[in-house]
């Protein structure tokens, strides 16, 4: 993870049509439209300043953004909004305008220089559009099979029969056709390709969790298996005061892949003959079953990215 060492920030606030701007050391503030034509000037203010960009993760409005910042030379980074948001609070600013949010990500920048991730790859931005979609349209088909069992209670499922089959045949088609998508998308490439011939090696990670992985998590395998953790939201945090132990609990991270590894875990728990072990030991301690499920969720966290460091595959690693 390279650090800002500039001491020229721009700070964004995104939103789908403003980019509202926030420089330092001068603490000029700009509005521009989200469009190309915007771009084009947050380029030429970034050239003739030395700075560097930052914005927070807003659900995809940035990465057009992005991906012009990135493609002309500026160096950029992407923050968590929990974090600014906790650095607001911390600096007193209970007030929120766009204006407001785009000087708290350029001061958060200054204050902590190695935060954020830089842009990935263009292959492995196509894969997480993907993968992101196929989890949508797989949400999309969970709501409806439990609205499907709820009239099925109330007898009135011979009324919405036609409709209901033709909906999940569709929803299942477009899974189906993303699926193929990305699997052609990994298997085009080499490395790609390698990593997840060996993230499937191990017991418990199927062709959705390597995939997920991939997508999310670009870091994996440069970086140490706490740092892994923490990036998941699956690192315990201390809630510790003197003589009191407060309860560990998991906050943050990327959401999308906690939940796909909280599935790989259920699977690794009694199918993985390491990881059953692990979780068998904790259930004879009295262990919760969530708190099984996150410990193990961690483990399997911590071994794929030992395992993508040496591209060693699951029978090397444990011989």
């Amino acid at each position: 993870m390279n650090t800002i060492s500039h001491n020229q920030i721009i700070g964004i606030d995104v939103s789908r049509d403003w980019l509202d701007m926030h420089c330092l050391p001068d603490n000029l503030q700009r509005r521009l439209p989200n469009t190309a034509e915007g771009h084009d000037q947050v380029i030429e203010l970034a050239r003739r300043s030395h700075a560097h960009v930052c914005f927070e993760a807003t659900g995809g409005q940035e990465w057009r953004l992005w991906a012009a910042l990135d493609e002309a030379g500026i160096a950029t980074r992407q923050l968590p909004p929990a974090q600014i948001k906790a650095f607001a609070a911390g600096c007193g600013t209970r007030a929120k305008t766009d204006r407001i949010d785009a000087m708290m990500i350029a001061r958060f920048m200054a204050f902590r220089p190695d935060a954020g991730r830089s842009l990935p790859a263009q292959k492995l931005r196509f894969l997480r559009a993907l993968t992101s979609k196929r989890g949508q349209l797989v949400e999309t088909r969970k709501r409806l099979l439990l609205q499907i069992k709820a009239q099925i209670k109330l007898y009135t499922a011979d009324l919405f029969d036609g409709a209901d089959d033709a909906l999940k045949a569709l929803l299942d088609s477009q899974i189906t056709e993303l699926e193929n998508r990305i699997k052609t998308l990994v298997d085009d490439d080499n490395d790609l390709a390698q990593t997840a011939t060996i993230l499937r090696s191990v017991p418990g990670i199927g062709p959705v969790a390597s995939t997920m992985l991939i997508a999310e998590m670009p870091e994996l395998g440069q970086i140490t298996g706490e740092q892994a953790a923490a990036l998941t939201g699956l690192a315990p945090i201390a809630r510790d005061s003197g003589a009191m132990r407060g309860k560990r609990t998991i906050a943050g991270g990327r959401r999308a892949l906690r939940h796909v590894m909280f599935q790989a875990a259920l699977v690794a728990s009694h199918h993985n003959p390491v990881l059953k072990k692990f979780a068998d030991r904790l259930r004879k301690a009295g262990k919760p079953h969530k708190v099984i499920i996150t410990a193990v969720a961690r483990k399997l966290v911590t071994i794929v990215n030992a395992m993508c460091k040496s591209r060693k595959k699951w029978q090397n690693m444990i011989a």
